[in-house]
């Protein structure tokens, strides 16, 4: 009888050298872009809270101001954008 020789290759082998390591999923102007997201965000949020009124009474023109309703959910939703247009870039 033959003997055959069987022969098994191992697909998980180490990188030989450093230019066949893996790379980063994400590029460094991508992580510039997510950390702009992420501060616009935060920007909008203390646009959005503050001020000094009085717990005791109401204010309509500080708690209905244009920067609390308009302008700030403009600069929180433009860092959304900000951080979803940094995840999709190539």
């Amino acid at each position: 009888m033959s003997k055959k020789k069987v022969v098994v290759k191992n697909k998980k082998a180490a990188p030989k050298n450093a230019s066949q390591q893996k790379e980063l999923l994400f590029k460094k102007e991508n992580y510039l872009l997510m950390v702009g997201g992420a501060i616009l965000v935060l920007l909008g949020i203390l646009l959005m809270s503050g001020g000094t009124q009085d717990p005791t009474e109401w204010n309509v023109d500080e708690i209905y101001s244009s920067r609390r309703t308009i302008l700030a959910p403009i600069v929180i939703l433009s860092g959304l954008g900000l951080e979803i247009f940094a995840i999709f870039k190539k």
